[in-house]
């Protein structure tokens, strides 16, 4: 076993304190990473706080980690030591199924996530990235290309594949018109992508103060959602939405805005469910509404692998652990761009 530390919430009205704990000892086909950084992801905070009601304390959150290979188990074949790596929302899966044999394992039924969520062998609740270290099954490692800021490459390991894999799926390219829903953490990485893909590339926002930064991003028209005249004007015209908020929305206005077999993707699970939609938007244009999850280990790498092409990855800021329970407060206050992420060389022994 590996003792380590990290940042856990011993209870759903606790901060997240120093917590020291073990790490399973290698198996055959695990690998040993020191964890250098972990982004804060929105759900990190929906889980801390059980507003999902299934948070198993306690809790230590984290799935968009990059770090350094230690150590790997005898059967390990695709990693060394000394290797930069990641490790995203998935750990395990039943390896069986036809999602898992489809490689879209995050939607076989068995699917083990990187925290709150039990080992399929011990049965032992999983603790997250904010540590200094995490064992983790080959399968579910990923490879980082060595050019890549490994601080801002953290959040493509969940805000970038959960973008950027239904872009993949309802095959976004070049010549198409590509709407944006919010311009956060989400949103950002789902601007770059689409516009690295080729689309144009419409943002919606609530927020002026938001055009400037969408088309640095490669925005090429910015839209006010409040703005009745402007949201007309791109009416019956863009063949993909990506809503990237959590936030129950009234989805018909953007629902009339695509065009004849257009979709309109959500992401976010709202506190509220949606309005319901009117049928004959969809009917009478053949549009369809649909939703998506995360990414499968293929299509994280191949991700991965287009980001360092492009060189793209998030836009963050750096914090220590230190002031993770801050930054907790500022995320929901949206008073960040576009991701927190947590420098683990902060933590140390004299945590405890």
């Amino acid at each position: 076993m590996y003792q380590t530390l990290g940042y856990a919430a011993l209870s759903e009205h606790s901060p997240l304190v120093p917590f020291h704990f073990e790490r399973r000892a290698l198996r055959a086909d695990d690998v040993l990473i020191e964890i250098q950084y972990c982004g804060v992801c929105h759900s990190d905070i929906h889980q801390v706080k059980n507003e999902w009601g299934i948070a198993m304390y306690p809790i230590m959150p984290g799935h968009e980690i990059v770090g350094q290979v230690l150590d790997v188990g005898a059967q390990v074949s695709r990693f060394k030591k000394g290797d930069s790596v990641g490790v995203g929302c998935l750990v395990d899966s039943c390896g069986d199924c036809a999602d898992c044999e489809e490689h879209v394992e995050q939607y076989c039924d068995q699917a083990v996530f990187t925290y709150n969520s039990q080992d399929k062998h011990s049965g032992a609740v999983n603790y997250g990235g904010y540590s200094k270290h995490i064992v983790v099954k080959e399968a579910f490692v990923l490879s980082i290309a060595k050019h890549l800021d490994l601080a801002a490459t953290a959040p493509l390991l969940c805000a970038g594949i959960t973008t950027y894999s239904p872009m993949r799926h309802w095959q976004v390219s070049a010549g198409q018109k590509v709407g944006i829903i919010g311009l956060g953490g989400l949103g950002h990485m789902a601007v770059k992508f689409a516009h690295a893909l080729g689309a144009e590339v419409v943002v919606f926002t609530t927020s002026a103060s938001k055009i400037a930064d969408a088309k640095r991003l490669g925005a090429d028209t910015v839209v006010l959602s409040t703005d009745a005249a402007a949201m007309q004007a791109h009416a019956h015209s863009i063949d993909f939405i990506l809503n990237t908020v959590a936030v129950s929305l009234d989805l018909d206005c953007y629902i009339s805005l695509l065009a004849r077999d257009g979709v309109l993707c959500l992401l976010g699970v709202p506190d509220q469910a949606y309005p319901s939609p009117a049928v004959r938007s969809f009917i009478f244009k053949r549009r369809s509404l649909a939703g998506s999850l995360i990414g499968g280990l293929r299509e994280t790498q191949e991700m991965l692998d287009f980001c360092a092409e492009h060189q793209i990855t998030a836009d963050i800021e750096k914090i220590t652990i230190q002031q993770i329970n801050t930054a907790y407060e500022r995320v929901l206050t949206n008073d960040v761009k576009y991701r927190f992420v947590i420098d683990m060389a902060s933590l140390t022994a004299t945590e405890m």
